[in-house]
């Protein structure tokens, strides 16, 4: 798989960690968060690996100072679109797939990976969302398909309306994209919106406007996709690790 690039995003505070430490490297299982998702992109061997830091960078650079990444700085954080917008200067010569992935996700394995990149690659898309079904979507982005059953967008939970109640296919945050779609696609999304930032879920919608091959893939492990922003999520996710550690 060295035609794909990781993009790791890990810029955030971290604010209901209630925290001075920046989110990504709070431990788990005696191991910074930051850690775990990056040994399952090694598993991968991929072609390039980026990470985007902003909070805190030079401790999360010094800490993982024998990393074998790429480092991407986001001076400010407005949003996930921002980061990887950020990052689209590296990969300017690059004519590859890009996974982006969240650094707080310590879950994540490599296996599920390696079938989201495999169902990418042979499906010919353009754009994949990696996706999870559950009875209670609660605070999880919708992903929103047509009449012939193709996605269209995603919606997030606080904008869901009418039918779209009733879906309980969620976005998990993973997607993998052609480096040529992200230069499209990344600089026509806007902030218009409550938080003022930059969503990469926004780039879905836009893509298939534009034409651009767009599926989900699901996962089959929901509980591999929880993301980490609070001291209860970190203690879950603890849980789980040491479980798999047994």
């Amino acid at each position: 798989m060295n035609d794909i690039a990781a993009l790791v995003l890990a810029a955030g505070k971290g604010t209901r960690m209630n925290s001075d430490l920046a989110k990504v490297l709070h431990p788990i299982w005696g191991r910074p968060m930051l850690s775990y998702p990056l040994a399952a992109l090694e598993e991968l061997r991929l072609g390039r690996v980026l990470v985007v830091v902003g909070h805190q960078a030079e401790s999360i650079q010094k800490i993982f100072a024998d990393a074998s990444v790429e480092w991407v700085l986001q001076n400010e954080q407005l949003g996930t679109g921002h980061a990887v917008q950020c990052a689209l200067p590296h990969l300017a010569d690059f004519a590859g797939s890009v996974l982006i992935c969240c650094g707080d996700t310590p879950l994540l394995t490599a296996e599920t990976l390696r079938m989201f990149l495999t169902n990418h690659l042979k499906s010919d898309s353009d754009l994949s969302v990696l996706s999870m079904l559950l009875e209670e979507p609660g605070s999880y982005g919708r992903i929103v398909r047509n009449s012939a059953g193709e996605v269209s967008g995603i919606v997030e939970a606080e904008d869901v309306t009418g039918p779209e109640r009733d879906i309980r296919e969620v976005n998990t945050g993973i997607y993998c994209a052609g480096a040529a779609l992200l230069r499209s696609v990344i600089p026509e999304i806007n902030n218009n919106n409550a938080q003022g930032e930059y969503y990469l879920t926004d780039v879905v919608k836009v893509a298939v406007e534009r034409g651009w091959k767009v599926q989900a893939v699901a996962g089959s492990d929901p509980t591999e996709f929880l993301g980490v922003n609070t001291n209860e999520e970190l203690a879950a996710a603890e849980k789980i690790i040491a479980q798999r550690s047994l």
